[in-house]
């Protein structure tokens, strides 16, 4: 095994259990505030790579648009909850703040920026571009964390039928499940596609990309990623279809964001987003199949499931 392999093992060993320890006992203000830390180291690495192409961001107020838009996840989060309650009092104080609201407000203030600044005029354009692509491309998806955590059904109403019998679903732990189980589908599958490549990969996916990476092990990732909804649907007592399809969704998606913060990478020119996570390289790296993978599996349980509880 080589030193290289060793550092990332090492790595991982370190961080999944710190980070799975945070999902699990981290009220969801805090899950949202950790997050939006994340969003924004990631969102930096993005917009280094951007510099060298020539694309300069409006950092500052980007950053500060991300933390909004974890902050707005929150909230929408908590009125998700107060209008389950359905007592008025309670929805009379609920004010209705949308993402919609915050990207108007990065939009209007990145034009007072761009109007005000003493920047050539033709950077503009790709410091507009480049700084709503961050937001689009990694703090909007990757925000999903904040609702899958915030998930609460108790005594949300009907049932699901479970093997044929009707039972009442309570689960005020639910949202504590379905992100680590978001997080185990994307460190499970990543893990297992990296050996399982390195030891009867064959065909290339993308070179062009990602030389390493084979169908072989994008095959191995899937099928890691249904063993631990498996068992999950064990444990949560919750109906193994749904587990099953979320976690298809997410290896799917989470493995088109590696390869599509791939594309980015070599279009700049570099390997790795940066160096902060030894091993793993930057915070870009090491989210980017969750950045993919969170709302997949997020969208999916409000589509599907939430509609029946």
């Amino acid at each position: 095994m080589s030193s290289s392999t060793q550092l990332r093992i090492l790595t991982a060993v370190i961080l999944m259990p710190a980070v799975a320890a945070a999902a699990w006992w981290s009220p969801t203000w805090l899950v949202a505030g950790l997050g939006a830390i994340v969003a924004v180291v990631a969102l930096r690495e993005f917009f280094a790579l951007g510099d060298r192409l020539g694309f300069r961001a409006y950092r500052f107020w980007t950053c500060l648009a991300a933390v909004g838009i974890f902050a707005q996840q929150w909230h929408a989060a908590q009125a998700a909850i107060v209008a389950r309650l359905r007592d008025p009092l309670y929805l009379l104080g609920t004010l209705p703040v949308s993402l919609e609201m915050v990207l108007v407000l990065f939009v209007t203030g990145a034009a007072i920026i761009a109007l005000g600044s003493r920047r050539a005029l033709a950077e503009i354009f790709s410091s507009v571009s480049v700084s709503a692509a961050g937001l689009v491309v990694i703090v909007i998806p990757f925000s999903a964390v904040v609702r899958l955590h915030s998930v609460d059904v108790t005594g949300a109403g009907p049932s699901f039928t479970l093997n044929g019998l009707s039972r009442a679903w309570s689960a005020p732990g639910l949202g504590r499940q379905l992100l680590l189980f978001t997080l185990l589908i994307v460190w499970v599958g990543d893990s297992v596609a990296y050996f399982a490549g390195h030891a009867f990969g064959r065909t290339k996916m993308t070179p062009h990309l990602s030389p390493n990476k084979t169908w072989e092990g994008a095959g191995a990732n899937l099928l890691a990623a249904l063993l631990v909804a498996a068992v999950f649907a064990h444990w949560m007592k919750f109906p193994q279809a749904h587990m099953l399809k979320m976690a298809a969704l997410g290896s799917i998606a989470g493995q088109v964001g590696d390869l599509f913060e791939s594309a980015f990478k070599r279009s700049a020119g570099v390997k790795d987003s940066g160096t902060l996570i030894p091993g793993h390289g930057g915070m870009l790296d090491r989210i980017d199949a969750l950045i993919f993978a969170a709302p997949a599996v997020w969208y999916y349980f409000e589509w599907f499931v939430m509609k029946r509880v």
